[in-house]
């Protein structure tokens, strides 16, 4: 349930975060939120499995139903925005719920990722989770260098920041109790996903930083990545 009353001013009724109590607060949040899916250059992929995965990290239940290639024109009408949404050929497909699926139970077997989503999904939960030695972990940003160019990576980063804060609000607030967005063919939450209660801390998981394949480029690059998409 909503721990605040869900308040808003005239002709914004269908906005998810109340308006009334804080109005530029608001309004800079549903901005920030519609630039990342706006701007964005990434695939539904891409995105979607860092999204899928901070959207079970923060508990939102909103935000583990949501869906951008089915959902992003109405959330961008409850963000007040009339821009026409960002879902282009470009992105790719996508993804299958089996997709949504295989990263809320375990991206790190599931061999439906290609080495880019996996990575974005690596980078996502170690920005939720471990962020204090992410800038120093060399293996790591060689990795993400070998596969992103430097403005994907800008994006990769304000898009899964933008994520965790907006989902946080959304959660800590009750507010995705409120007004779930259910998947097609799905419950509202992928209940594979073991809750953070009982996952084994990070110091107990396999390290992020060993060498995987996805520590050297892929045969097709000879030098830095520029726009390469797998």
């Amino acid at each position: 349930m909503a721990r605040i009353p869900v308040l808003q001013p005239p002709g914004r009724q269908d906005a998810v975060i109340p308006h009334v109590y804080r109005p530029r607060m608001a309004a800079a949040m549903e901005q920030l939120a519609a630039a990342v899916y706006q701007e964005t250059t990434l695939t539904y992929r891409e995105a979607e499995g860092a999204r899928i995965l901070i959207a079970h990290l923060n508990g939102c239940l909103m935000c583990q139903g949501y869906r951008i290639a089915a959902h992003l024109p109405a959330a961008l009408h409850k963000m007040g925005s009339a821009e026409a949404p960002n879902t282009g050929k470009s992105r790719g497909e996508a993804p299958s719920e089996a997709f949504y699926q295989a990263v809320a139970a375990d991206w790190r077997a599931s061999d439906m990722l290609s080495d880019r989503e996996r990575l974005a999904i690596e980078y996502a939960e170690r920005i939720a989770l471990e962020p204090v030695p992410l800038p120093r972990d060399d293996a790591f940003w060689e990795r993400l260098h070998a596969h992103f160019d430097d403005g994907e990576i800008a994006d990769l980063t304000y898009s899964i920041t933008t994520w965790i804060a907006t989902g946080r609000v959304v959660h800590a607030l009750g507010l995705d109790g409120t007004c779930e967005i259910h998947a097609p063919g799905s419950a509202h939450s992928l209940s594979t996903r073991p809750p953070l209660s009982t996952r084994p801390p990070l110091s107990t998981r396999p390290s992020l930083s060993e060498p995987t394949s996805l520590s050297k480029p892929t045969s097709s690059r000879a030098g830095p990545a520029h726009n390469h998409r797998q």
